[in-house]
């Protein structure tokens, strides 16, 4: 049978144009289609302005630190408006670059929802044309999750609409102790915000290494982040401008905005899967093998609408080993272990490998390296912020197994040490490698005693 296109992709995210681009290379026909805008979650709703009002936030409390190295800054203030204007200006250009990337390697690119009509066909919703193509590639992403359970939900907001504020709020409620909810809270409190966090659970950052969960827990209360433990919303009640939550726990919490941010569904709803017997999880998550392949021969899914590892840079090089394996006669699979992540929280954290909880529950005997220690650059300013930084080992063989770092600069830094996990560098490479001082990272080559519980430590 003759096809309309040979790879039609659904979703214009930074795993499906990464898939279409490098197909479309090769001469093979590609369309994809996107309902929103070019860049997907990244760029248009997730970490590229996420990090640009990181950025924003993070100078409310420069100019306080530059007090300690004798600058005087009179009358400085935010200005909502201008900063959000030059962030959507970027982030028109990104998207712009995109779409234009898209083109520029022979795939076309449709502004349309495209919903399966059958295995290999699809409708384009606006239009009402329908296509057909060889191979399809679901490439839709994730989406804010709401609860349905909360009475007056409706006048939540999600993390979509944080980068459209017109006004900053005086008191925003954040619901959600993830990475998303605690770096809204760090955002929204570094623009001079009062904001109260309530999570579920006794520490933010569930699934992170326990040393980190504390570490940023403590950080978000010194910097005037109230925080409610134990609490899951119940109600939001309407008073005038103020809207109050009623927490399980008997507490309450009022402001001008409430956010939730409890977590991200895959992209699924609407798209038709059944119609093409594409099975999906319990989660609403596309199911895939090692190869992105689902359990019809030629329907795959990459990035986050597959529920796997929920990153940008995963999507992009599991589209990337789609397209070579598919298309360029280079069998390719990504390998998902030694991730390095980030949580751009106030310190931002940066992590790859295994916490000390699962290294321990996989490895059985392992060593800690750890230290806490107020960085240079604050010893003038006043700021009693500490870094920590954080080294598991497995003891059978000295490799470092895990590596978490939370303190200025840690994403970048963690960055460069994913490259020595990943090629499975032991704790004496480390040590043999030579300090760069002064710096935060040489903490991480100058750690040589092991971290002994202070109730196993000898009388």
């Amino acid at each position: 049978m003759a096809y309309d296109y040979d790879l039609f992709t659904i979703g214009a995210g930074s795993g499906g144009v990464r898939a279409s681009r490098l197909a479309a290379m090769t001469g093979a026909k590609v369309l994809v289609a996107e309902e929103n805008r070019a860049g997907g979650t990244c760029v248009i709703r997730g970490c590229i302005p996420k990090k640009y009002m990181v950025y924003a936030s993070e100078f409310g409390r420069t100019l306080e630190h530059m007090k300690g190295y004798g600058w005087k800054v009179e009358g400085a203030s935010y200005d909502h408006n201008l900063f959000m204007d030059k962030m959507h200006r970027e982030i028109d250009r990104l998207s712009g670059i995109y779409a234009r990337n898209l083109r520029n390697a022979g795939a076309e690119l449709v502004d349309d929802r495209a919903e399966f009509v059958d295995p290999h066909t699809l409708k384009l919703t606006k239009s009402g044309k329908t296509v057909t193509a060889a191979k399809i590639l679901i490439a839709t992403g994730g989406w804010p999750t709401m609860p349905k359970d909360v009475e007056g939900i409706e006048h939540a907001i999600t993390s979509a609409e944080m980068f459209h504020l017109e006004t900053l709020p005086k008191h925003i409620v954040v619901i959600g102790g993830g990475y998303i909810g605690v770096e809204f809270a760090g955002i929204m409190s570094g623009l001079g915000v009062k904001v109260c966090l309530a999570i579920r659970k006794e520490t933010v950052l569930r699934g992170f290494d326990e040393d980190v969960r504390t570490h940023v827990h403590e950080e978000l209360k010194r910097k005037g982040v109230k925080v409610i433990t134990n609490a899951s919303p119940t109600k939001i009640e309407k008073k005038g401008e103020t809207f109050i939550v009623h927490f399980s726990n008997g507490e309450t919490a009022s402001g001008d905005k409430v956010l939730f941010a409890v977590g991200r569904d895959p992209h699924t709803t609407g798209l038709g899967l059944e119609k093409a017997g594409v099975k999906l999880n319990d989660r609403g998550a596309v199911i895939v093998d090692e190869n992105s392949r689902t359990n019809v021969p030629h329907i795959f899914a990459v990035g986050d609408v597959t529920d796997r590892v929920n990153l940008t840079p995963v999507a992009i090089r599991e589209g990337q080993a789609f397209a070579q394996t598919e298309f360029m006669g280079r069998p390719t699979s990504f390998d998902h272990a030694d991730i390095p992540h980030a949580v751009f929280a106030q310190p931002p954290v940066g992590v790859v490998g295994l916490s000390e909880a699962d290294a321990r529950k996989k490895y059985g005997v392992v060593d800690i390296y750890k230290t806490k220690f107020r960085p240079m650059k604050d010893m003038l300013t006043g700021d009693e912020e500490r870094v920590l930084m954080k080294i598991v080992v497995r003891a059978e063989d000295e490799r470092v197994v895990g590596v978490h770092i939370v303190g200025p600069d840690a994403p970048e830094i963690i960055q460069a040490v994913a490259i020595a996990v990943k090629m499975g560098a032991t704790k004496a490479d480390f040590d043999r490698t030579c300090a760069l001082h002064p710096s935060i990272a040489e903490e991480l080559v100058t750690m040589r005693e092991k971290f002994v519980p202070p109730e196993l430590k000898p009388v």
